[in-house]
């Protein structure tokens, strides 16, 4: 069925496993085998920590998805494949790949019409009751690994997955050249959805977060302006972005990558007569939302739920064509038994993306 290059004897399958909020193990798993001839086996370079993992870390679910049994952490991540099924054409042992870490049913209304990442039957690595990344051997369909070009590393390659993120983001809000696009938050996805707007041809890229170090890192990386948000109503810190970026109409974009309920209101009063707002940001369920604002300027409004087709392909172009250097992202690397600390290190803020190497990765 396959053809391999490494010897799986010498390949660890040391797994970061999640039993119950703030308790975690290591714990060697059985190794994966090849599921069809479409499938591959990608031993795990490098792992990103995301915002959810966080949150399973820290409360053991995530809405109804709830921790009942113990379960591998991780979703960003990049590898080295070791076994690919004998129909796979595109990848070999020893390619370098970016792992899309979802993938739906391919049988559903959704998923034939092109939005597998809304379908109900998805199987998304970390999300309850499937496991994750964070692991040293993942099994997937080879469709839903991307070879990297020689040009972007394998560290850059645990980082497309949020970049993938933000470019449906961007695709969802029909960024155009010359465009005006404000990004409430300025967290890792918040970042990237700046730079794709302005890798879209965006002339103003507005970057707004109630952490100034944070704007000050946006301006270095793809932000052409930056807001503090102060403790004044949404209309008024709306109003100040306004006219402190020269937008006395609002901006063509915003788009919330934080979530937060006064981010959202605000985000309403700055987008223009006729403008797109998008939601990208995940908070509570239920929130107070300007609907006035929303009717009175027949905005339109779109959500944004992980990525779909075509987009892992284009944040993958976008950094080995140099556009984004996705690189100034990651403040540090940590070994695989430091996985622990290096979740401590995102839930305080210490970092703007920290990697994690694999079990099987020399450091």
């Amino acid at each position: 069925m396959a053809t391999q290059t490494l010897n799986r004897d010498e390949i660890s399958n040391l797994s970061f496993i999640l039993n119950k909020p703030y308790d975690v193990t290591y714990q060697e798993r059985p190794k994966p085998t090849l599921q069809s001839p479409h499938h591959v086996i990608v031993a795990v370079n490098y792992t990103g920590i995301c915002g959810s993992d966080v949150h399973y870390w820290h409360h053991g679910a995530i809405g109804h998805f709830v921790v009942k049994d113990p379960m591998v952490l991780g979703h960003e991540s990049a590898g080295t494949v070791i076994e690919a099924g004998d129909q796979v054409t595109h990848l070999k042992p020893g390619d370098r790949v970016a792992i899309e870490p979802g993938y739906g049913c391919r049988r559903c209304a959704e998923c034939r019409a092109g939005r597998y990442n809304l379908c109900h039957k998805m199987i998304f690595a970390a999300t309850p009751p499937h496991d994750g990344t964070l692991t040293g051997l993942w099994a997937s369909p080879a469709d839903f690994c991307y070879k990297l070009p020689k040009s972007v590393s394998l560290q850059e390659g645990a980082l497309i997955e949020p970049l993938a993120v933000a470019v449906h983001i961007v695709k969802q809000a029909s960024v155009r050249p010359g465009q005006s696009v404000v990004v409430m938050g300025a967290g890792p996805v918040g970042l990237l959805c700046a730079a794709v707007a302005k890798a879209y041809g965006a002339s103003k890229v507005i970057s707004v977060d109630i952490v100034q170090p944070k704007l000050d890192f946006a301006k270095g990386f793809a932000s052409t302006h930056t807001y503090l948000s102060q403790r004044v109503s949404p209309e008024e810190n709306a109003k100040a972005i306004k006219e402190q970026v020269g937008l006395p109409g609002g901006a063509d974009v915003v788009i919330d990558a934080s979530g937060a309920e006064p981010s959202i209101q605000t985000s309403l009063h700055t987008v223009r007569m006729g403008g797109t707002y998008v939601q990208g940001g995940m908070g509570k369920s239920d929130i107070t939302f300007p609907i006035m604002a929303l009717c009175l300027k027949e905005v339109t409004a779109k959500g944004s739920f992980r990525y779909g087709p075509g987009d892992y392909e284009l944040a993958i172009e976008l950094v080995a064509s140099g556009k984004i250097d996705i690189k100034k992202l990651v403040t540090t690397v940590v070994p695989f038994d430091k996985a622990e600390e290096a979740f401590k290190k995102v839930k305080e803020g210490q970092v703007i993306k920290i990697l994690i190497a694999g079990p099987n990765e020399k450091m």
